[in-house]
């Protein structure tokens, strides 16, 4: 079967032809739930369908546009990770005793989306408790890449990530403390943004059956994910702002403009190592291709910078930190373990491993301290940011792996140009961005060798996240971006 003209818009593009009355809203809609039926019995992304309240909305869309409203999202197809609370669906974080827990409300976020006109489709899969890079769970199954589906989307928001891959909807929502966005976005050649830290409010992104009331994150955020770059931006500003039940009271958003407009006038530095966890020679081989091309674009472009903060100690402490919080949800038996592991740990010894199971066990004087050394490397960021624009590096080592169920993460193993290093260490990486709570856009850099997915994140200066959005629209416009899947591409 053919594949619809509209399939792969980009919601800017999709936008406009809705204003310009050369598609319907429910034609949209009908369009990607006809996708959905065809392809995601192989994918499994759209882990629970609301295709009949979607097609409401999209009804709504097209009274409202030939009212003349406008709205950012109207009429523009949507899904929501299943992390996200939709009044009347499950929100079950892939958690089996909570299988059939549904929220009364909301969402903030996704009051956020519907009220700016977007049409959603349903929630997309994601791992156990959020904690995965692969998205399979007992309740909804696996998710499949749509690249190679023996291998995984990535994860948390795995499923988002394959269904905007996949041409199911246009925008998609997740969230990331240890590159949830930007990994899924990365294997499934996508583009995803990583917010600054607390500029959109996550009430309603909550574990069940907890309350969903206003909270402050502490390294975790929500954020879009999209096929085009310029169509994070439109995602962002519905969902970005402070809760008004909190403090939206006082507070109003107000981000600044991007440092430039014009490719040639940003300074990038550009980093493709890590002392402690390599990128494999896919990574590297497209991380250079774009220095090399930026820098004939006439962008400045360095290499190196002894402002860059030392990434080795950047991921022993976001281990640490990282570990302090997920720790305090772990079950006894699995506390209990880690603190007799923990016991054995030689001083000596600051492997990423250990620093993880510092973190799992560390006292609250232990943390305040961390969180002390955190603000340093934040000085250290702003000091960098004062000669360059922007930092590009590394999302994960290596493009998508095979699917590895294998029930201990601890134990798993992830292949690196032939050697193997600790699964849990690929945190290193999106680390980098989420320590500091600096904003960062996954961008895509074409397919490797293999006809896998390849890209690199743009890490940003705090709260100038619409500095790392424009570079990642001009590298889209001059060097391309998204490669639709070819076992997809109809």
């Amino acid at each position: 079967m053919a594949r619809s003209e509209w399939s792969f818009k980009s919601a800017v593009e999709l936008s406009a032809a809705l204003r310009a009355k050369k598609v319907s809203a429910v034609e949209l809609a009908q369009d990607a739930i006809a996708r959905i039926e065809r392809h995601d019995g192989r994918i499994n992304a759209v882990c629970v369908r609301d295709f009949d309240r979607a097609l409401a909305a999209a009804r709504e869309a097209d009274a409202a546009l030939a009212r003349g409203e406008r709205k950012p999202l109207l009429g523009l197809p949507t899904t929501i990770k299943e992390s996200f609370n939709i009044a009347g669906l499950p929100t079950t974080w892939g958690f089996l005793p909570q299988k059939d827990f549904k929220p009364v409300e909301d969402a903030l976020a996704v009051a956020r989306i519907k009220q700016a006109g977007g049409v959603i489709l349903g929630k997309t899969n994601l791992p156990v408790g959020l904690g995965d890079w692969q998205s399979y769970n007992d309740i909804y199954g696996t998710t499949n890449n749509p690249y190679d589906l023996d291998r995984t989307p990535g994860g948390s928001s795995g499923g988002s990530a394959a269904a905007v891959a996949a041409g199911y909807c246009a925008l998609a929502t997740g969230s990331d403390i240890g590159g949830s966005l930007r990994v899924p976005a990365f294997h499934c050649g996508v583009f995803a943004h990583k917010p600054t830290l607390s500029l959109c409010a996550a009430r309603g992104e909550t574990p069940p059956p907890f309350p969903a009331i206003p909270r402050e994150g502490d390294l975790a955020v929500i954020g879009p994910m999209a096929r085009n770059a310029a169509d994070l931006s439109l995602l962002l500003d519905v969902m970005a702002g402070p809760d008004p039940l909190d403090s939206g009271i006082a507070y109003k958003l107000d981000l600044p403009a991007a440092r430039h407009q014009s490719l040639r006038d940003f300074r990038i530095l550009v980093i493709d190592s890590h002392p402690l966890l390599p990128s494999d020679r896919d990574v590297r081989s497209a991380i250079d291709k774009l220095a090399i091309d930026l820098a004939k674009a006439g962008v400045t472009v360095a290499r190196e910078s002894a402002l860059l903060p030392d990434f080795a100690e950047t991921s022993r402490l976001y281990m640490r930190m990282l570990l302090g919080f997920l720790g305090a949800f772990l079950p006894p038996d699995e506390l209990a373990d880690a603190q007799a592991r923990a016991s054995q740990l030689s001083p000596e010894d600051t492997s990423l491993g250990a620093e993880r199971l510092r973190g799992i066990t560390a006292s609250h004087r232990a943390w305040v301290l961390d969180a002390g050394a955190r603000a340093v490397l934040r000085a250290q960021w702003r000091a960098l940011f004062g000669s360059f624009d922007a930092v590009i590096c590394p999302i994960m080592p290596t493009p998508a792996f095979p699917h590895d169920h294998s029930p201990e993460q601890r134990l798993r193993t992830i292949s690196i140009d032939g050697k193997d290093y600790p699964y849990s260490d690929q945190l290193a990486w999106p680390g980098i961005a989420t320590l500091p709570g600096l904003p960062a856009t996954a961008v895509p850099l074409g397919l490797s060798k293999d006809g896998l997915p390849v890209g690199a994140q743009i890490v940003g200066p705090f709260l100038e996240d619409r500095t790392p959005l424009k570079l990642a629209e001009l590298i889209e416009r001059e060097f391309g971006g998204f490669v639709p899947p070819k076992m997809f591409d109809d």
